[in-house]
């Protein structure tokens, strides 16, 4: 048997720890896209960016524009996004993390160093 290397252990680690935040029922449950689409947005968020819904339903080529709208309004009723609209074209409406969601990553920020430090 082989022995795992240490990244591979830091990453069961990182997986277990988020496991168990999800066990603990603080936040709403994600499906797999939820949180694939949560983590584009982040990183369009980490940069700088204002996301808005037409950018995020194109943010994905594998994932069709009506399922990210759908998704969209699940993550809203979890109160992990929120809509808002442009001060100068009240049609274009940009995406935001919501205080919630800032929890949520800073968990999972927690979770990935406790996993590549202990």
């Amino acid at each position: 048997m082989v022995k795992p290397k240490t990244h591979s252990l830091n990453y069961l680690k990182y997986q277990h720890l988020v496991a168990a935040i999800r066990e603990m029922n603080t936040f709403p449950a994600l499906d797999a896209l939820e949180d694939r689409l949560l983590g584009l947005f982040a990183a369009a968020w980490h940069d700088g960016r204002k996301l808005t819904v037409m950018e995020a339903m194109g943010i994905s080529p594998e994932i069709s524009p009506t399922t990210v709208h759908r998704r969209l309004k699940t993550l809203r009723k979890k109160g992990l996004i929120a809509l808002v609209n442009d001060t100068d074209d009240t049609r274009i409406k940009y995406i935001e993390p919501t205080d919630k969601a800032n929890q949520y990553f800073d968990q999972l920020g927690q979770c990935l160093s406790q996993a590549a430090f202990k």
